[in-house]
């Protein structure tokens, strides 16, 4: 990142974790599953930065599914008529 122009300090370049990540996937298929915004939830991650300078996220959240999510899930899978594409179609 570059320094800016107001202010000569240099920020310091960071990345995601793989933990990090995840939570980001897990916060997107949370807010999929119960048809939820996922600002709130980015916006209240808590980070810190790991022994390899990643930044990790110390709140991942969580979600609960019952049978009936797992069914529906099952289900959607079962309703299509096109197969799913295979990596050799492309």
């Amino acid at each position: 990142m570059k320094a800016s122009n107001n202010n000569k300090e240099t920020l310091k370049e960071m990345h995601l974790s793989d933990q990090a990540l995840g939570a980001v996937m897990m916060a997107l298929q949370k807010s999929l599953m119960e048809q939820s915004d996922i600002v709130p939830v980015l916006k209240g991650f808590k980070l810190v930065e790991n022994a390899d300078g990643d930044l990790t996220v110390t709140n991942p959240p969580l979600f609960k599914y019952g049978h009936e999510d797992l069914e529906a899930l099952e289900g959607a899978g079962q309703k299509t008529d096109a197969p799913m594409p295979r990596e050799e179609d492309f």
